[in-house]
């Protein structure tokens, strides 16, 4: 499982070990999207009345976890040089928002598309193109 985790751009041994330990069991998850939930890797919300404030990421979870996937996202934007269309995305997140927020953002995505790489037993899809098909 580590191996089809590693097919991923930016996540490693390292990264892929810690997920596998942290995640522990797929299926206690109803979906993907509540992994990065979990992980603290969601904004935090303040609602009062009339007041309605989404602040920075809730930091709740694991932090070890959150910390390997800031390094594989910061890997993946800044040093490899192999175009997907997950970079991409990201990079034009940074482009509006700002490099660390799409950082952030692609640390969650990684988290969830990590999750269903593990329930589906895929591999990584470098282009559209291979989703579409």
């Amino acid at each position: 499982m580590c191996r089809r985790l590693m097919t991923i751009p930016g996540v490693g041994p390292v990264v892929a070990l810690t997920y596998r330990v942290t995640v522990d069991i797929p299926a206690r998850f109803r979906n993907s999207k509540a992994v990065g939930a979990v992980l603290g890797l969601t904004p935090s919300k303040y609602q009062s009345g009339e007041i309605n404030r989404t602040g920075a990421i809730s930091k709740c979870g694991d932090e070890m976890m959150r910390v390997m996937l800031y390094e594989a996202t910061q890997s993946m934007l800044v040093r490899s040089t192999k175009w997907s269309w997950l970079k991409a995305w990201a990079m034009q997140i940074a482009r509006r928002r700002g490099m660390k927020k799409a950082i952030v953002a692609l640390a969650r995505r990684l988290a969830v598309i990590m999750h269903r790489i593990w329930v589906d037993g895929a591999e990584f899809r470098w282009s559209k193109n291979a989703v579409a098909a």
